[in-house]
């Protein structure tokens, strides 16, 4: 897999969580922080944005916000509109709202696409770190673009309950995510992963790690894998990433290995030769290196990661459509 690809893979957990959510001016409600990912994405109307530590952001139609760490912030249509604690958050957002009264339904309306990603931040991919708190795609980076398509099938899904209904918001919603990401990554070229990803010889490094993370791989390999010096790519690799090429190799293993004996009941002398180690016995080692205690240890004390609200984390399904009917309309 490629990098981005493998990261949001191994970081994911639970389902996608999304939902259609109309306010009626005016409006002001404060949202608690979460422990996801949260997005919103303006459909129509427009609305202000009110991050924790930071000046309020005016939203307009194919405006996305992206919470990379699910922090505190508050929607109003306007600045000044004084802000109600939200009845849920963004994890509980309600797929299928009531249709407003005719009182409000007068009022102008301001409809978004809202909804949280679970994220396994146990062993956080760094990648993910080097993410701002925030991050604003305005309109015109989304509009007639893949991402705007992505936006308008997610709007459509969600307005009729059709066959295969389910299975399609979880790859739209997956597919929304890559994409705002991407947009962050293209836009951020200068240093960190951005930079990384857009350097072609890390980038060629980097997709043979994670490609083949349990390749006996060597900086001399990776270098000509690159097309570059060995002493080049473990240079410029190491100011990007952060750590030299076989120090980030044996993490990612690690990572791997971490999940599936937490996840799996997969026997560990398959573990040891999915990550790269010819006995159990040296991975024993490269484990307890890394995470302090042996991985039968690791295993009996890491029972499986599961979504917070895990019976709303589905949110696809039948759980999302009886889950608590949050951010309705205001009456």
């Amino acid at each position: 897999m490629d990098p981005l690809s493998d990261v949001v893979a191994a970081m994911r957990i639970g389902e996608p969580h999304s939902g259609r959510v109309g306010h009626h001016a005016p409006f002001g409600w404060q949202f608690p922080a979460v422990d996801a990912a949260g997005f919103h994405v303006v459909l129509s109307g427009t609305c202000w944005f009110l991050p924790p530590a930071a000046d309020p952001i005016a939203l307009r139609p194919g405006d996305i916000v992206f919470l990379t760490g699910g922090c505190t912030h508050a929607l109003a249509d306007d600045p000044a509109t004084p802000l109600r604690p939200a009845a849920a958050s963004l994890r509980q957002v309600n797929p299928r709202p009531p249709r407003p009264n005719t009182a409000s339904a007068s009022r102008p309306e301001t409809v978004l696409l809202c909804g949280a990603y679970f994220l396994d931040r146990s062993r956080a991919h760094p990648m993910l770190a080097d993410l701002p708190e925030v991050i604003h795609l305005p309109a015109p980076e989304t509009r007639h673009t893949p991402i705007g398509a992505i936006i308008d099938l997610l709007d459509s899904e969600l307005a009729a309950d059709r066959p295969g209904h389910d299975a399609m918001l979880r790859s739209l919603l997956d597919a929304l995510l890559l994409h705002i990401l991407r947009g962050w990554l293209d836009r951020q070229t200068g240093t960190g992963w951005s930079a990384a990803l857009h350097d072609p010889a890390v980038a060629a490094a980097l997709s043979a790690i994670h490609g083949s993370p349990g390749h006996g791989w060597t900086v001399a390999e990776l270098a000509s894998h690159a097309g570059i010096s060995r002493a080049g790519l473990a240079r410029r690799f190491t100011d990007l990433i952060g750590r030299p090429p076989i120090a980030y190799l044996t993490w990612w293993r690690m990572t791997l290995a971490a999940r599936q004996l937490r996840d799996t009941d997969t026997p560990l002398t398959v573990i040891a030769r999915d990550s790269g180690y010819a006995s159990e016995f040296a991975f024993a080692h490269a484990f307890k290196n890394e995470f302090g205690q042996p991985p039968g240890r690791f295993r009996r004390q890491n029972p499986p990661v599961q979504p917070p609200d895990r019976d709303v984390g589905r949110s696809t399904g039948f759980a999302a459509r009886t889950a608590t009917r949050a951010m309705e309309s205001e009456e």
